[in-house]
């Protein structure tokens, strides 16, 4: 091909032409297009309403699920969920207990799997109750319906302490914003009621099972537990083998079985409670009390070196005093485990009892007090009946030394043998006592002699009608034979 003489170029000049109309169509068929488009955008935007779809996405517990386009479905799915449910708990409040959350959003298209969403919601959805939870020691021990349940719950507990009548006294007077009248004389009435630990209501949701009623609620409290653990006897089972066991004593496997005790014969088969008591809440009510008290005389001695040791005589009679005390007194279970007073005044003081009493002693007399008449030994043989006839003494055997002492002052009015009572001795004390000594192997007294208390009188031994070495005691008073024991020291 010829190059172009004016241009150098060797393209035809039909081809120069269609290079240099070229940008002018582009232009041409943008503006075309830019037209066309403008005409589209401003279409869609006056039908936006007509194309577009609302779809929702759904999440529970923030955890995505996927998309639906009935939101009706959806509330027809929870409608029957809580249906379902309600067919047990219908007295129960119930709701979807899962967290539920859904955002809409405008589509163009609005194809789903909805009914794929759907079976995954039916999974994972959960039916729960509102309710109260009752709070022991700020954590939540249980649940009860509502607030009416919770305060007829502590109201129960309460009355296992108190009655009827003393709860409503005591609300009405807590209640009142009037003072609170005192106290009057005999008058016992509840000045509190105390939990052993913190109780509170909280408003919160449950699973429907786990919502007790009243009487459950109770026993969980006085228990801690609903679930009474059994044991079935076997063979070679006794009481304390089976309380041991269960790290109970036997006094608390008998208190949990009422119809058993000590003597019961058990059989193998038989259900036992065994139980460990562990209450959530005890209850202690503390009572004001009033009442007129006496104060008790005291006793008060008066020594008279002029009266013989022994006598005595009261000089002036005592009189119980008089205070009002009011007492809080406090119980568990309907004992009392502590009382303390709170206040007092004495309205009478009381009037000591004086007791005068002799303190001259002389060899002759008696003081009254009785030592042992022998160097240690026992008692082998006491006062009362033996071999068929009274035994009048004691018989006092093995001292550490055979002699024989007086028990008191006194003078020697009788010794010699007796066929009974072998070698015998006979102190008079001139206080209106006597003593016997007998079966003596030796006399180291003779009537008429003075003797003071703890002397030598004699040797042990086994005269008269003995079965051996041995002291016979005998004690007389005014006259008549008393049991030694009850004056010897």
């Amino acid at each position: 091909m010829k190059r172009n003489a004016e241009t150098g170029s060797s393209k035809s000049p039909f081809q120069m032409k269609h290079r240099l109309l070229e940008p002018i169509h582009k232009l041409t068929i943008l503006a075309i297009l830019l037209g066309g488009w403008s005409l589209t955008a401003g279409y869609a935007s006056a039908n936006d309403e007509g194309s577009l779809h609302t779809v929702y996405h759904v999440y529970t517990n923030g955890t995505y699920v996927g998309i639906i386009e009935d939101k009706e479905k959806l509330d027809q799915l929870k409608e029957a969920k809580i249906k379902e449910v309600a067919a047990d708990f219908g007295n129960l409040p119930l709701t979807i207990g899962t967290e539920l959350s859904i955002v809409p959003e405008k589509v163009f298209t609005a194809g789903t799997e909805e009914q794929a969403v759907f079976d995954k919601l039916e999974d994972v959805l959960t039916v729960q109750s509102e309710a109260v939870g009752v709070q022991i020691g700020g954590k939540t021990a249980f649940y009860v319906k509502d607030k009416q349940a919770y305060d007829e719950v502590l109201r129960q507990l309460k009355l296992q302490s108190v009655t009827e009548a003393e709860l409503a006294a005591y609300e009405a007077r807590t209640s009142s914003e009037q003072p609170i009248p005192a106290l009057k004389e005999d008058e016992t009435r509840i000045s509190e009621i105390v939990f052993s630990s913190d109780v509170q209501p909280m408003d919160g949701l449950a699973d429907p099972e786990d919502v007790l009623s009243v009487n459950k609620a109770l026993k969980l409290l006085n228990k801690g537990t609903l679930e009474e653990k059994k044991y079935t006897v076997q063979s070679g089972d006794v009481l304390g083998s089976i309380a041991v066991a269960h790290n109970l004593s036997t006094a608390d496997l008998l208190t949990l079985n009422p119809s058993l005790n000590e003597d019961t014969l058990l059989h193998v088969g038989d259900e036992l409670n065994v139980t460990v008591l562990e209450p959530f809440v005890t209850v202690e009510v503390h009572y004001e009390a009033k009442q007129m008290e006496p104060i008790a005389f005291k006793k008060v001695t008066e020594e008279d070196d002029t009266a013989f040791k022994g006598e005595d005589h009261v000089k002036q009679q005592g009189t119980d005093g008089k205070k009002m005390v009011t007492r809080i007194i406090r119980k568990q279970n309907g004992a009392v485990v502590g009382s303390s007073i709170t206040e007092e005044h004495v309205l009478q003081e009381p009037v000591d009892e004086v007791t005068v009493v002799g303190t001259k002693v002389i060899p002759s007399r008696g003081t009254g007090e009785f030592v042992w008449p022998t160097v240690g030994g026992y008692v082998s043989s006491q006062r009362g009946y033996r071999w068929g006839r009274v035994h009048e003494g004691i018989d006092i055997a093995r001292p550490s030394s055979r002699d024989i002492l007086a028990a008191d002052n006194g003078v020697v009015t009788d010794v010699g043998y007796h066929s009974t009572y072998g070698n015998r001795i006979v102190i008079t004390h001139n206080n209106g006592y006597e003593t016997l000594y007998a079966h003596l192997s030796s006399i180291d007294v003779k009537v008429g002699q003075t003797v003071p208390q703890g002397s030598k009188i004699g040797v042990m031994g086994s005269t008269g009608r003995s079965t051996g070495m041995h002291l016979h005691f005998e004690v007389f008073k005014g006259g008549s034979n008393i049991n030694p024991l009850s004056v010897l020291e």
